[in-house]
Order: structure tokens, then sequence, then C-alpha cells
């Protein structure tokens, strides 16, 4: 095994180099502070590996993405989402019996226990849909303990066949319509527009259209490396806590705008440029002029710095889905004149400022007619067999071990308490302490 070395205050500490697949490069510091008493130092984690997997490959210079090797542009537009949860959870590629098998599970499963019911009716009608999925996923727990290899397996099956229930559950609420039970007569995708969209009494059948694109958007979201909400589920299950709970905190991460609320922006975004006047073109030159503080949400990527793979794919869906559904409305014509300018515009092209995955993910959920509100469940809802799969996989470590990643104090040194009697009064400028307010 190759070795790095350190210097460190006149000593020299040889540090493990590992190598992946792919040739990716990582020092290993598990020894470090034990050896030298010191701790790398590394803000938000983003030059820190925390484990290895063997689910997702990324290559973000060349536009790289990967699902147990196979690639995300093979995956698509051939495969049906479980058929994707399957591949990422189990490793492999279901044979026909086998997929056969784990969608009838999923079939069976969608229902859930009436007395969840009553916990739906304890939220306010103006409480977020993550807010309501958050809590109710972590509540399976309740109703669902695991005590065994056999029970966790099931409970994987649960949880992926509850999710769009509970996804749609919280929309309805939202909305104050009754709610919508599943059928067992419609797939995966089709199950959840079919709760989503129908009202009781009227059937309602899903467009193919719309199935479709359905499909291909959570197929593109199902994983994505050891992102922030991703990492969430690792490190609260890294304690042993159950499936349900890490799951819950995954969806508690991707709620925040900086992540899974991205897409939601977008339109955000689309939505103040048509109230000043629909002139995209300002809102360009407002991108370029860095005394402007103006961002064009959607363009560009942390992660890739060429054309982010699952984009590219998705602007084909985005067009489709707008050509079949003959949609109208203001938000995507400004939509596609500002995709028009960053795929020409030298500007763009020369920093990479390409739409991303959540730029045209934000279109098609318009267009689909899903509330803006909804758009990051239904990334949770893409999501899950990711975070099911990284969960499963860390548990499955036999080198696993909880996380406790360390900090550099720099706060007062070692001082005396001082008794309060002893304490001189503050300055009068100094703010007073705030009464508490009671509700």
């Amino acid at each position: 095994m190759d070795k790095a070395k350190l210097q460190l205050m006149g000593r020299e500490y040889e540090l493990p180099v590992l190598v992946g697949t792919e040739n990716e490069v990582g020092l290993d510091v598990t020894a470090l502070r034990g050896a030298s008493g010191a701790i790398t130092f590394d803000p938000g984690y983003g030059n820190t590996g925390s484990c290895t997997s063997a689910i997702t490959f990324i290559d973000g210079e060349r536009g790289i993405l990967r699902y147990r090797g196979y690639p995300i542009e093979e995956i698509a537009g051939r495969a049906s989402f479980p058929e994707v949860c399957y591949l990422l959870i189990f490793g492999e590629l279901p044979s026909p019996k086998q997929l056969a098998h784990f969608e009838e599970q999923l079939t069976r499963h969608t229902l859930l226990h009436e007395d969840m019911k009553k916990l739906f009716e304890g939220f306010p009608a103006t409480a977020h849909p993550m807010a309501v999925l958050s809590a109710m996923v972590a509540s399976l727990s309740a109703y669902y303990p695991s005590r065994g290899e056999e029970e966790r397996d099931l409970n994987i099956v649960r949880l992926l066949a509850k999710t769009p229930t509970l996804a749609a559950f919280s929309y309805k609420k939202s909305i104050g319509q009754a709610f919508v039970y599943p059928r067992n007569d419609l797939a995966y995708t089709q199950n959840f527009l079919h709760m989503m969209f129908a009202v009781q009494a009227e059937p309602y059948r899903p467009s193919p259209v719309l199935d479709r694109a359905l499909t291909l958007l959570l197929i593109l979201h199902a994983d994505h490396e050891q992102n922030c909400s991703t990492s969430t589920v690792r490190m609260v299950g890294s304690s042993q806590a159950n499936l349900f709970a890490s799951c819950s905190a995954g969806i508690s991460a991707l709620w925040g705008p900086l992540h899974g609320g991205a897409n939601q922006q977008v339109i955000e975004m689309l939505q103040h440029i048509r109230d000043d006047g629909g002139d995209f073109k300002k809102y360009v030159g407002m991108a370029k002029d860095k005394s402007a503080n103006f961002k064009l949400m959607g363009f560009g990527h942390r992660v890739y710095k060429n054309f982010d793979p699952r984009a590219k794919i998705l602007k084909h869906a985005a067009d489709e889905v707008l050509r079949e559904l003959g949609v109208v409305d203001p938000l995507l014509d400004i939509a596609k004149h500002l995709e028009e300018v960053a795929l020409s515009d030298p500007f763009f092209v020369e920093r990479k400022l390409y739409p991303n995955v959540d730029f045209y993910s934000g279109i098609i959920y318009r267009a689909m007619g899903i509330p803006t509100d909804m758009f990051t469940v239904l990334f949770a809802l893409g999501r899950m067999p990711g975070w099911i799969a990284q969960w499963k996989e860390m548990r499955e470590d036999p080198k696993g071990r909880i996380s406790r990643p360390r900090q550099v104090y720099v706060g007062a040194a070692q001082r005396p308490f001082v008794p309060i009697a002893q304490r001189p009064d503050k300055a009068k400028t100094d703010r007073e302490t705030p009464t508490p307010v009671h509700a």
C-alpha cells in the first residue's frame, strides 16, 4: 500500500493512501489524532471522505454519473423506478422474477395504518408538505419496529411503498381535500399521480406523458453520492437509529433551499422576473454584473464542472412534456428564453454555467401541475432508495463506527467562575435580556 508523509511540528507521520475503483485517491487520517494529537480541518467536509461506498460514482470534471457501475444515460431511458430501487439497495439488477416479486411487494404495502390519518389531522393546513412528510416517515417506526434482518428488509419495502402515499396525503392535507387511497392495479409512479390528482368519486388515469416524465425525474434523483442529506442519513444511522428515523432526518436536510429546495428557487426566480415585466434580458445582464449581486438560479453545479448529465436527459424530457401537454405558461416561456441564452452566450458557455437538473425539474414539475411546495417532496420521493441503500451499506460495514466529527476550539481560555453577587453591573448600553413571549 502506498504511503503519504506528513511533516508536523518537527515529526513525520505516514498516512495510508486509499485508491478507489476509478482511481480516486484518499489519504487515510483515521489514526492521525491518536498518533499526533492533531486533526484535519475541513469546513463543510468538502475535501473529506467519510466512508467508502459501492453505490454511486460521480466524476464532476467529465460529467459522469453511474449507479452501481451503470451509466445514468443507459438507466434513465430503459429502467423502471422500482428496478432502479432494487439495483441501488441490493447491488445488482433484478431478474424478471425478482423484479416482479419486488413490484408486488411495493404494491401490497402502499396502505397506511388507519391511525396515521389522525396524525395528519393534527397538522395545520398551512404546514409545509416537507414538515408533514418528515414527521410521518419518523412516525412509521412506531408502527413497524425493526427486530432483525428479515424485518429490516420488510421495512425497506414498507418505506419505499408508503412514501408516495405519505407524500400525496401531505399534499391533500395542504389543500383541504379528502385523502385518495392507493390502487393495486397501478404501477408505482401511476399510483402517486392518482393519489395526488384524483378526487374521490371521480376516476383518474394518469397521462402516459406525465407517468414517463415522473419516472425519469425519480430515477435521476435516486442517489447522488455523499451530499448533505445522504451524509445526514448516514450520520444519524451510525448511532444505530432505525431506518425510518434516519431517512426522516434526510428529508429535513433535503428541505433546505441550498439542497433540495433549489428547483423551487428556480420557479420563484421566474415568478419574480414575470412580476417585474418579464424582461429576461435585464436579469441576464444582472447575472453578468458582479455589482448587481444577482444569481440566476438553476445554472451551474457545485459538483459538475461540465454539463450535468442528468440535465442533458431532462432537457429532452422537458421539451417532450411541454410539446405533448401543450402547456401555455409565461413562466415556462421565460425559462426557455433563459435556457437559450445559457446555451449560446459566451459568458455562460465559458464559465460552464449550463442549466442544471434543478432548472429542468422545476420546469417539468410546473408543467405537470405539481405545486411549488411539493417540488422538494418529489425530490425526497426520488432520493428515498438512495438514502435506504446508503443506510443499509453503512449498517452492514463491519468497520462502521458512530460519526463523531472533531473541532478546533476558538473560544475563551480557562477562567474562574464569578458568583453573580460579585459580577459588575453591565453598561447601560448593553442590551437587556428579552422577556419571553408565551403563546
